[in-house]
């Protein structure tokens, strides 16, 4: 037998999952075809001896044919059993992330980009950790299986590191019935994991099909050009636009029906009465988020950064309309110096773009805790529930929504749908009955809740954490402000129960600390089988 060298195996790994990822639904259609094939052949092998005392010229297209269906089987078999999957596959942002991230050796999460990148964890650990009788998630401190939940909880949630107060729950997301509570109802500040809340009240006031749309109009009377903005906080002006509506192709299509026209030039304006009140978030200027705008390219980053903290340009809609004029001449078309102004009734749509699905929308911004498209889309809210565009009507909105779904707003208060504002205050019960709520299956179209959290050790926020822990298992929203570490998702324990999860803490002195003892009580959770 021939034993092939491993090392081509191991730098070939990236490739070979994301050609899994992509083969998959084939391998499963092509394995329920074969069953049949695959069982006739399992009983020849059982068959009495009796058989193989006739000899037969078997030829080799049937051994091939044979051993062909075995391994489709085998294949398929490992490719869903390699985990974690949604209901439609890989989530477009894991596919990007593992795409960034083709070289040997894995994952790299330390973070430092300076020494060699340690591998991932593998599909073996992480099914271990969800099904083994042990109960044991790549660490030590996993309690044994049955050991009531509060007394799992209570020693990692009271360290130093979160000793200035702090909140928590747990609960069976199938059945809604709370394991674990301490002082659940008591509202704090929960930073980013009122993305959570936000998302929710999205989806439920505009449904999960929903697109924003950003338009050129022409004004039939003045000759005037107004681009008008949709509140579609994905726009860009980039080359590539990577599914995302693009400014360079709206101004092509501008240009190419104002040409058929015979015009050549016109009077450029931009249209950004969507929204109303102030635009700066009552944090001041700030690089985790620009001014809000119903008209933005790009978040208003002044790099080629597209998420996390960045320089922003002070009028978003002044920039992304300077860009569009920009794209017009380079096709054709000269424009003034655009100026603010207000589409009219009259005015002819000449070309349009939109964004993906919201469904889309709603997982970039909780992977990447995306703070801009998270305030449009409590705009976005409020004017599909009657309210003004702005941040006070945005808040009403969203708790009103929330309201009427039925979740228990006891203490919760909504200032901004970020969670940059440290006067938010959401609950432990609050946070898990959102989760419990986007799993209902009654309700489909809240379910890129729970498939946008970023996966531990793999996505978004979660990236370089969870490097020793439950890696590929935990799916989680962070939360970080001064003073304030939170975190709430879901996780399957080993005993298959999906569990909602909410830790909130307050008064914390060392955030890395703070954030480690979190990570550490939601790897336990995924190591017990406490439900």
């Amino acid at each position: 037998m021939v034993v092939p060298e491993l090392g081509p195996w191991r730098t070939a790994g990236p490739r070979v999952e994301r050609l899994a990822n992509a083969l998959r639904p084939r391998l499963t259609r092509a394995v329920t075809a074969a069953r049949p094939r695959v069982a006739r052949l399992a009983r020849a092998v059982r068959s009495p001896r009796a058989h193989l005392r006739r000899p037969r010229n078997i030829r080799t297209w049937q051994y091939s044919a044979g051993a062909a269906t075995a391994g489709l089987a085998l294949a398929a078999g490992v490719v869903t059993a390699a985990g974690p999957w949604d209901a439609n596959g890989q989530r477009t942002a894991e596919r990007d992330r593992a795409a960034a991230l083709e070289r040997p050796g894995g994952t790299d999460h330390d973070g430092s980009g300076t020494a060699a990148p340690r591998p991932a964890p593998s599909a073996a650990a992480v099914l271990a950790g969800l099904g083994s009788a042990t109960g044991t998630v790549s660490t030590k401190k996993a309690p044994p299986t049955g050991k009531p939940l509060a007394d799992v909880l209570k020693p990692l949630l009271g360290v130093p590191a979160l000793s200035g107060g702090h909140t928590g729950a747990v609960v069976d997301v199938t059945t809604g019935r709370r394991l674990y509570g301490s002082d659940a109802g008591k509202p704090l500040t929960p930073a980013s994991t009122t993305k959570i809340a936000t998302a929710v009240a999205a989806l439920s006031a505009l449904g999960p099909d929903h697109r924003f749309t950003t338009r050129a109009a022409f004004e039939p009377d003045t000759g005037e050009l107004v681009l008008v903005g949709g509140g579609d906080p994905t726009l860009t002006a980039r080359k590539k636009a990577a599914g995302w509506a693009g400014l360079r192709t709206l101004a092509a299509d501008t240009a190419a029906a104002l040409t058929r026209r015979h015009i050549h030039k016109v009077t450029l304006s931009y249209d950004t009465t969507l929204y109303s009140g102030p635009a700066l978030h009552p944090i001041g200027v700030n690089d985790n988020l620009a001014p809000v705008s119903a008209l933005i390219a790009d978040e208003g980053r002044t790099d080629d950064s597209s998420s996390g903290p960045a320089t922003r340009v002070n009028d978003p809609a002044a920039d992304a309309a300077g860009r569009f004029a920009g794209f017009l001449k380079d096709a054709g078309i000269t424009t003034t110096a655009p100026g603010p102004s207000k589409a009219t009734t009259r005015a002819k749509t000449l070309a349009t773009v939109s964004s993906p699905p919201l469904s889309v929308v709603v997982e970039r911004m909780l992977t990447n805790s995306d703070n801009d498209i998270a305030e449009a889309l409590a705009r976005q809210t409020a004017l599909a529930s009657g309210q003004p565009g702005s941040f006070a009507g945005a808040a009403k909105a969203v708790a009103a929504r929330l309201t009427k779904l039925g979740l228990p707003l006891s203490g919760a208060s909504f200032h901004d749908g970020s969670g940059l504002d440290r006067d938010d205050r959401l609950t432990a019960n609050l946070l898990t009955a959102l989760l419990v709520t986007a799993g209902d299956p009654a309700r489909p179209g809240l379910r890129p809740v729970l498939t946008g959290l970023p996966v531990a050790g793999f996505t978004g926020t979660l990236t370089h954490r969870y490097a020793d822990g439950a890696a590929g298992v935990v799916r989680a929203k962070t939360g970080t402000l001064t003073g304030v570490n939170t975190l709430a998702g879901t996780v399957v324990d080993t005993d298959g129960h999906l569990l909602a999860f909410a830790f909130l803490a307050s008064g914390t002195t060392d955030p890395q600390a703070a954030q480690a003892a979190l990570d550490r009580t939601a790897t336990a959770l995924a190591g017990c089988g406490c439900g």
